[in-house]
């Protein structure tokens, strides 16, 4: 695998990673908005 393919592949993965990252940064930001919990669980 070349330096390039290898530079992509982590790219690739980094973007994937910070993705996820973001979606879940906005919906917990939006829980505590609105007040609800964040998985969808019941705490009690």
């Amino acid at each position: 695998m070349t330096l390039t393919h290898r530079r992509i592949l982590i790219l690739l993965l980094v973007v994937m990673i910070a993705a996820v990252l973001g979606r879940l940064a906005v919906r917990a930001t939006m829980n505590l908005l609105l007040g609800g919990t964040l998985f969808g669980g019941n705490f009690l």
